[in-house]
């Protein structure tokens, strides 16, 4: 491991806007954070927004800027790129802007039930293989997860340059009967392409320069039934 990404793992010890969690925490003792983020963490009742695969957390930070009224906080497992928000977030005073370091795939042992007022996917690792369809954070058992604790009105915003990851997302939410807010699959050639959604993230940028397209979908998950993949998505798998 390099020398900066061992400073930046030590700085990450000592930054109050992080928050790092051992698995054994996370998975057999209930997290102290869990049903009061807003009270104990960020000190106050806005609403709570997470960024799930946050990476360098620009959207957590560009969207703390242009929110100060809610609390952003953006998960990921790779502190090496984390702290870059982090780092920024604190130097730049932004106190609604904070970072938990976990796999994602725990990310229900962390909130409880309506806890989360929103939700932003950017950029995710699009895990084309068929056998991968579970790893996918828009597959059937990542909302399902998601479900044990956004609000029953809250929202779900993915945003990607995988026509791949949002065609499978799109299907699967009209497989479930879950209500597409908004879709799009090139965002910069419609009026959806507000301040917010135009965040640009490292990896956004590197795709646009490619003259790839963004696509957007924004979406409720919940529903009185469970969410399941469709056939032909479970046969490939």
């Amino acid at each position: 491991m390099g020398k900066n990404k061992l400073a930046r793992f030590a700085e990450m010890e000592t930054l109050p806007n992080v928050v790092q969690a051992p698995f054994s925490e996370a998975l057999n003792t209930k997290f102290k954070f869990k049903g009061v983020w807003k009270q104990e963490f960020f000190k106050n009742n806005n609403p709570l927004v997470l960024e799930l695969g946050c990476g360098k957390g620009e959207y957590t930070v560009g969207l703390a800027k242009r929110f100060p009224e809610k609390n952003f906080l953006g998960v990921d497992i790779k502190g090496s790129r984390m702290w870059v928000g982090a780092r920024q977030s604190f130097n730049e005073k932004i106190l609604n802007a904070a970072f938990l370091r976990t796999r994602i795939e725990l990310i229900d042992s962390f909130f409880e039930n309506s806890e989360v007022d929103e939700i932003w996917i950017t950029f995710p690792d699009p895990q084309l293989k068929n056998k991968r369809t579970k790893k996918r954070l828009t597959s059937s058992s990542f909302l399902t997860k998601y479900r044990t604790f956004l609000k029953k009105d809250g929202i779900v915003h993915l945003k990607t340059d995988s026509d791949p990851l949002f065609n499978y997302t799109r299907k699967l939410l009209k497989y479930n009967s879950l209500p597409i807010l908004t879709e799009t699959d090139d965002l910069y050639s419609t009026n959806f392409a507000d301040d917010i959604r135009s965040i640009r993230t490292h990896y956004e940028t590197m795709f646009m320069e490619k003259g790839e397209n963004i696509t957007y979908l924004k979406f409720n998950i919940h529903s009185a039934n469970n969410i399941i993949e469709s056939p032909d998505e479970e046969e490939a798998q």
